[in-house]
């Protein structure tokens, strides 16, 4: 077994990337934005006349790729999953130009040989000259394959659950059944949003949606009903996963607002299933 908290402090990825108008484009487009073309709201990004960059655009800009798949890190690929995200947004992103942006290992918790580990890692992103700083990116990932191997045991805290009252707003929106296709082109190519042989082997029906994907379309939902579609007002956003979430199925996101305190959840309706909880959000 090998011992992956070796790993902490690692950098994984560094590198200044020219975003494009057409990955601000394509990365609304996958999460639903433009859905409605009379909605002149949604416009700004999907549109680049006045084009305006989403937060979620954090995630993915920068991305280091499915790094946990290369052989020299000793990972269980095919049983990796999308625990946590938390984003926090210092200043909105441009809707092109050249970003620089760091990855880097936190911390690594073996959670027994029978649950595998968490990987804790952190993307910060700035102007290419690094005199701006855009966003701070912190990701869970949970290697079911990979545990035992005898390190730190103790995960960080869980962020906060939604109160036990009705939520404030109930927001409803579709996805389409080709969304982990369209999604993937934003730079995570993970064979399991996209193969079903890879799909069924770790136990799955399908192909399921990127976990970062059905964060997107939460924040949409929060974008849309606590923002009014101004998107910079929404300054940080995490999420736990609890369950895959199946491209083509409508996410239904419940609310709580208290102020510029924004918590929330989000389901599958048509499976009756929670598979975002612990959402928390900042508005301004």
């Amino acid at each position: 077994m090998k011992d992956h908290s070796d790993l902490i402090g690692k950098t994984i990825h560094e590198s200044v990337t020219q975003v494009d108008i057409k990955d601000t484009l394509i990365y609304a487009l996958s999460l639903g934005f433009g859905s409605d073309p009379l909605d002149s709201r949604q416009l700004p990004y999907v549109y680049e006349d006045g084009g305006q960059s989403l937060p979620g655009m954090a995630m993915v800009v920068n991305y280091p790729g499915f790094w946990m798949k290369e052989k020299s890190y000793g990972f269980e690929w095919q049983k990796v999953l999308h625990a946590e995200e938390f984003i926090e947004i210092h200043c909105p992103l441009p809707i092109e130009g050249k970003i620089y942006g760091k990855t880097v290992v936190e911390d690594v918790v073996d959670r027994g040989s029978d649950k595998g580990c968490f990987v804790y890692s952190k993307k910060d992103l700035y102007s290419a000259d690094k005199s701006k700083h855009y966003a701070t990116v912190t990701s869970n990932t949970l290697a079911r394959g990979d545990g035992g191997f005898g390190g730190d045991s103790k995960p960080r805290s869980a962020m906060p659950a939604p109160p036990e009252r009705k939520p404030d707003i109930v927001c409803d929106l579709p996805t389409l059944p080709q969304a982990a296709l369209l999604y993937r082109l934003n730079g995570d190519m993970n064979p399991l949003h996209a193969d079903p042989s890879v799909a069924t082997s770790v136990g799955f029906s399908a192909p399921i949606l990127h976990g970062r994907c059905t964060l997107g379309v939460a924040m949409h939902a929060l974008i849309r009903s606590c923002c009014n579609y101004q998107a910079h007002r929404l300054t940080s956003l995490g999420v736990r996963f609890s369950a895959p979430f199946m491209p083509g199925e409508t996410l239904r996101t419940e609310i709580w607002s208290e102020g510029s305190k924004i918590q929330f959840r989000a389901s599958s309706i048509e499976r009756d299933v929670l598979v975002l909880n612990n959402g928390n959000a900042g508005i301004e």
